[in-house]
């Protein structure tokens, strides 16, 4: 099988992921909460991922990394701690349903949303219509870093530049980019990143980050233990207790640190140019095809991240993308649960096939996708 959905998660995990996840079920037991040996293994193998984490993304404190169950985990963390009734929110045309769903459910509380339009290499144009969007009640811009659907990426020094210049607040989803796009998040003066440990970061499935970058600080989603001044049945205040209740993924979290060393080791612009190089690839294989439908010129590291999707003409992407896997091919199809995205180049209707590498890709599985493809697309005519 040649893995090509390495957007949905990295596979397969380096092996000192794997490795350094299961040592750490094997030799480890709950952090924090005893003075016992295995107890204080686990306490420093998550401090450890904490200075990991913060060392890859420029955080100002280990303590200002929070670990979550996923980046939605850290996305609902943030709208839902921050936003209260009244408020509006910014977002993009490109938006996963990790960040629409919650706001949706939202509107009951007095929330609302204002889509800005994102135009594809055109970054200025894409700011404008941010600032265009925010209106006197909008309290904080929440976006993607780059589309999971198109690999389009959004400007966000820019946008946060603009936020703080209306005295917002700016939360990005870094689903897509963390790993692969180097992120400094006091450059950037992003407040909240949200990022996932399965994806480009190559940690387990099950983790996810949210970093804070900032005095405003998010309201729990729960409350419960923390291992920190028990005595009080008041959640605790400093960070990353006010935000870590209950028992942490101890084995997913060693597993995300090594995950976080393999992408430090590799460099995130070595890991783009080797992917960009296999998605160039990709994309002049199909532009040469006819009945392959493309919907951006050929990838631009300065504009988008290493994804590229299509469409067989004539044909619906889950029914291409299954012809695809019985050739040994393992693409994703339909709407990627980005329905805005698909909305804005007009495949709402039928989805598209994502081909997305990792750094295991080889040249040659290019070259054996770019065959299972022509094969398919005779077989589709």
């Amino acid at each position: 099988m040649i893995y090509l959905d390495n957007s949905a998660t990295t596979f397969p995990k380096p092996q000192r992921v794997r490795e350094t996840a299961a040592n750490a079920m094997m030799n480890s037991a709950n952090p924090g909460r005893s003075g016992h040996s295995l107890s204080l293994r686990a306490s420093e193998e998550i401090f450890r991922a904490r200075k990991t984490a913060a060392a890859l993304f420029n955080a100002r404190s280990e303590s200002d990394v929070v670990f979550t169950l996923n980046c939605t985990a850290a996305i609902n963390t943030v709208l839902k701690g921050i936003l209260k009734s009244g408020d509006n929110v910014v977002v993009s045309s490109l938006e996963h349903n990790a960040v629409m769903r919650p706001l949706e459910a939202m509107k009951s509380s007095g929330i609302t949303w204002t889509e800005a339009r994102v135009y594809p290499l055109d970054n200025d144009r894409t700011v404008d219509s941010f600032r265009r969007s925010i209106n006197s009640r909008t309290r904080m811009i929440v976006c993607t870093h780059a589309s999971n659907v198109w690999g389009i990426k959004l400007p966000i020094e820019r946008l946060a530049a603009l936020a703080h210049e209306y005295g917002l607040l700016i939360a990005v989803d870094t689903a897509q980019s963390a790993g692969v796009v180097p992120i400094d998040i006091q450059d950037s003066r992003v407040d909240f990143l949200c990022a996932a440990g399965h994806k480009g970061l190559y940690g387990p499935m099950g983790t996810g980050m949210l970093i804070i970058n900032g005095s405003t600080v998010p309201e729990p989603l729960f409350e419960g233990g923390t291992g920190s001044n028990s005595l009080s049945f008041d959640q605790p205040e400093e960070l990353p207790d006010r935000l870590e209740s209950g028992t942490p993924n101890v084995s997913g979290i060693a597993g995300l640190r090594a995950g976080m060393e393999f992408v430090m080791q590799n460099k995130p612009e070595n890991i783009a140019g080797h992917e960009f190089m296999l998605i160039k690839r990709l994309y002049r294989g199909l532009s040469g095809m006819k009945g392959i439908e493309l919907y951006l010129p050929e990838p631009d590291p300065r504009y988008t991240v290493p994804i590229l999707s299509f469409n067989f003409e004539g044909a619906d992407s889950e029914t291409a993308a299954s012809m695809l896997n019985r050739r040994g091919i393992a693409v994703r199809a339909g709407l990627h649960c980005s329905p805005m995205a698909h909305k804005m180049a007009g495949t709402l209707e039928r989805g598209a096939v994502r081909i997305s590498p990792s750094v295991f890709t080889r040249a040659s599985d290019i070259d054996r996708t770019l065959s299972a493809i022509s094969m398919v697309r005779k077989e589709l005519n």
